[in-house]
């Protein structure tokens, strides 16, 4: 604690004494005695006690011994030194039982972990999937994986199928027409495995074993999320098994087949984004598809609602009714 000298015209601490009172103390030690009016530009030193009055002449101050001056101001800090190691014991032997229990109990569990960097992640995913006992549920959105993906995919899940471990995935429509997808089937044949497919779905999720879920956290996904809390875990799992009960086995046929009005069900959903005001490149990655097939979807819906702007396609889907049509 350091005591600060306090007036309108005069104001430091003692620890850093003042010129004219460094000055004047030392002189006051060496001739033993200084007059009051000398330290007139120095009141700090009588306030600091470091002078005190000579008991022989009241014009006269005499100077308090350093050692004196320095016990003095020590002596407050060491007790309260020595009351806070008391506590500091105090404090460790109320929480030393509380450590016994402590080191034998189970490690905490993070509810939530970030993860960043596709090594960490992978490697997050890696040590969920291996302890995984009944199930692993994964939405993969997007459009068809390439050849590199796809071998990732099948080393990944090989000790799951080796495990009898049930594994259903969520694909968009698009992959249909990937020739690598019905290969990766073909690998999965007689595991229990299942794949069906939506034209839209939420971002990537694994779920495993109900007990941990893993989703991206930022859109290039080079940071995602460990999540272990139940109530979330639980939360997208209802919401996997939402979209499973909604989308079709990989083995079914789809039905792209227009309605009288000649717009097909991809054309529907992408007249729904058009209205909720998304762009040709954010509807391509939504539903999986490169911009040039979404444009060209684009144009075929402008063309069967006899559109010849993109302002009044807007305006044609609102007054059509064909969102109407959805579900």
């Amino acid at each position: 604690m350091t005591t600060i000298y306090s007036s309108e015209t005069h104001r430091h601490p003692l620890t850093e004494l003042c010129a004219d009172g460094t000055r004047l103390y030392g002189n006051a030690l060496r001739s033993g005695r200084i007059s009051r009016r000398e330290v007139e530009p120095a009141p700090c030193l009588i306030d600091f006690a470091l002078l005190h009055p000579d008991p022989d002449d009241p014009d006269w101050l005499r100077p308090v011994p350093p050692t004196a001056a320095l016990a003095q101001r020590l002596h407050p800090i060491e007790r309260e030194i020595q009351e806070r190691r008391e506590l500091s014991v105090e404090l460790a032997e109320s929480f030393e039982p509380f450590m016994a229990i402590s080191a034998q109990a189970p490690p905490t569990i993070h509810a939530i972990t970030v993860l960043e960097g596709f090594n960490r992640i992978n490697a997050a995913l890696d040590v969920a999937i291996s302890e995984s006992r009944t199930e692993v549920l994964t939405v993969q959105p997007g459009g068809g994986r390439s050849e590199h993906v796809l071998s990732q995919a099948l080393t990944r899940s090989k000790p799951l199928i080796d495990r009898g471990i049930s594994v259903r995935t969520l694909y968009q429509h698009t992959v249909r027409h990937n020739q690598g997808t019905f290969a990766y089937v073909e690998h999965m044949a007689g595991a229990k495995v299942e794949i069906r497919t939506l034209e839209e779905l939420i971002e990537r999720l694994i779920i495993c074993d109900r007990t941990v879920a893993f989703i991206p956290a930022r859109d290039d996904r080079k940071v995602a999320l460990e999540l272990r809390h139940p109530g979330l875990v639980e939360y997208l799992t209802k919401v996997f098994e939402q979209l499973w009960r909604r989308a079709t086995p990989l083995v079914e046929a789809i039905s792209y087949a227009p309605d009288p009005e000649g717009i097909t069900g991809v054309q529907r959903t992408i007249a729904k984004l058009l209205v909720e005001g998304y762009v040709d490149e954010a509807i391509a990655r939504r539903l999986g598809m490169n911009v040039r097939t979404c444009r060209a979807h684009i144009a075929k819906l402008a063309s069967a609602l006899g559109s010849g702007s993109r302002a009044q396609l807007g305006f044609l889907i609102a007054q059509s009714g064909i969102l109407e049509q959805e579900g």
